[in-house]
């Protein structure tokens, strides 16, 4: 077993997901107030070769993210209103055809609000005499605006709120974890709500890399800009993982800390201060996922 395997996961309602090497960890707090947790298999092809290849690793976390967090959120969501919390749930209660068609719309929605329509939005400026490189980076500008005005909106739904709180507890944990530190309330609370592994650093730096590379393109033939937008996606996320990979292995470089930074910062916007009771719920979860890795970190508990 790799002795610096670093973990991550993400908020769901009432819980936090934890990825391990073959497995995601579950933990949510039901009304009972009970800590339940589930495990959800990771797909075969998310948990081999694949993953090892620089770049396409990238776009295999980021398709594996999308499966099974969306299994996480369904799980979470169950449990969150069971009655009985011994009541068993299964975690596949999407089902593969409704799983599918969500995935399906959720990246039709993102690829058309988030890069299309930022492209057509800036086509009345090549109208106006602006070069292609001009009218790119606007594009890109715009693109940068609405990924913003996104998480800004979305942070101020009242119910939002205590998921951005889970997403505080989870990062908080984890760099406990990195930092071989006993997995205690106590010690996640020396840690900040921000983590440079975030997914919020991950879209971020998608968004700024396809400025820059977006740039480079021409604005005509049309069908070779809408291609451009869609097909190099998947090499945008790649060299942007990487780039995530790297930086969460170099938490105290001063270099490294300044290319973060804003990830850092747009993380006020996605994460809450988190209270004890939430922070547990995390801790449950990376325990349990490190107890399945076999891996003998500190559990101690006070």
């Amino acid at each position: 077993m790799h002795p610096k395997q670093q973990y991550g996961g993400q908020a769901l309602i009432e819980g936090v997901m934890i990825r391990g090497l073959n497995h995601a960890v579950v933990s949510v707090r039901t009304p009972s107030g009970e800590i339940v947790t589930n495990r959800i298999e990771v797909p075969g092809w998310a948990s081999g070769k694949m993953r090892l290849v620089p770049c396409l690793r990238g776009v295999v976390v980021l398709l594996e993210t999308l499966i099974v967090g969306m299994q996480a959120l369904s799980l979470s969501a169950s449990l969150a209103v069971e009655k009985d919390s011994g009541d068993k749930t299964d975690e596949n209660n999407l089902g593969k055809f409704g799983m599918g068609i969500m995935l399906l719309f959720a990246f039709t929605l993102g690829i058309g609000l988030f890069f299309l329509m930022p492209l057509y939005a800036s086509k009345w400026l090549e109208w106006a005499g602006l070069s292609a490189v001009g009218a790119n980076a606007v594009e890109g500008l715009v693109r940068l605006g609405m990924f913003l005005a996104y998480l800004s909106l979305i942070s101020l739904l009242s119910d939002i709120q205590r998921v951005l709180a889970y997403h505080g507890a989870e990062h908080m944990v984890v760099a406990a974890h990195d930092r071989e530190e006993p997995l205690t309330v106590q010690s996640a609370r020396l840690h900040s709500t921000a983590h440079p592994r975030c997914g919020t650093a991950f879209l971020l730096t998608v968004i700024v890399l396809s400025i820059m590379v977006f740039m480079l393109i021409p604005r005509d033939p049309i069908w070779l800009v809408i291609s451009s937008r869609i097909l190099l996606i998947p090499v945008i996320a790649g060299i942007s993982y990487e780039f995530i990979r790297f930086a969460g292995r170099r938490p105290d470089n001063i270099l490294v800390g300044f290319l973060v930074s804003p990830s850092l910062l747009l993380q006020k916007l996605t994460t809450r201060e988190p209270d004890d009771s939430q922070i547990e719920v995390a801790l449950e979860a990376l325990k349990e996922a490190v107890r399945i890795d076999g891996r003998s970190a500190d559990l101690k508990s006070t």
